[in-house]
């Protein structure tokens, strides 16, 4: 049987959501990468595939003000990056939803409070709205019959679907993904690809860094290359 293909997320809107012009990237203080030229629309689909040490998640750590924006202009979701003060930084990353590889999930919590727990921290302060948002983020994720759960109650894939859930709580404009499928199985990887594209297909846009070159060819999209401190662009 033919290996099923997944058509590419509908065209983006042409208005930038992220706009690096001649930006240098630097990891503890080394210039990894020099002159990086990126615009994502809203409404894309972006991997960032590239070598270990390439610059992938520098680049994200760029979007999200974790390290400083060098260069000729750098903007994220409205913000100047390269003058951002540190007291906007939380506003910055309350229009981001931001997934990492590792679930930074506290065990003690159940899923519910560890969603409660990241509301609390981004200002949410009316108790039935946040339990009602709750609800709404983990009908997302299709986790709604796990609210009760502890971490280590779920599967590996659960557990980075709650994460997802909780960077959807503030409906970013943006997604961040850096490898979010890097400790998972094949099963639950694809799972994780076909939510993330879901999303991108009701609106929201995301940049993805990953190895997993399997589902990128599945669900297909534009794909930007890191390959010896060079960015090569699928859409150039």
């Amino acid at each position: 049987m033919e290996e099923e293909i997944i058509p590419q997320p509908t065209e983006a809107t042409v208005e930038p959501v992220v706009v690096l012009k001649n930006v240098d990237v630097y990891q503890k203080k080394i210039l990894i990468l020099s002159k990086v030229n990126i615009t994502v629309n809203r409404g894309e689909f972006v991997y960032v595939i590239g070598e270990t040490g390439s610059g992938k998640s520098s680049i994200l750590k760029v979007l999200f003000a974790d390290v400083p924006a060098q260069g000729e202009e750098a903007r994220c979701v409205g913000f100047d990056l390269k003058t951002i003060k540190t007291k906007q930084i939380p506003k910055l990353r309350r229009k981001l939803g931001i997934v990492f590889q590792d679930y930074q999930l506290l065990s003690n919590k159940t899923v519910e409070e560890n969603l409660i727990f990241a509301m609390k921290a981004t200002g949410w302060k009316d108790e039935k709205a946040m339990k009602n948002r709750v609800q709404e983020v983990l009908q997302l994720v299709h986790l709604e019959t796990k609210d009760f759960k502890y971490p280590h109650q779920l599967s590996g894939g659960e557990q980075q679907r709650v994460c997802i859930a909780r960077a959807l709580i503030n409906k970013p404009e943006l997604i961040l993904a850096d490898e979010p499928t890097g400790n998972l199985d094949p099963r639950n990887a694809e799972e994780i690809f076909k939510l993330m594209y879901d999303l991108n297909q009701n609106g929201t846009t995301v940049i993805m860094a990953t190895h997993n070159f399997l589902m990128i060819n599945k669900f297909a999209s534009r794909t930007i290359c890191i390959e010896d401190g060079n960015i090569i662009d699928s859409l150039v």
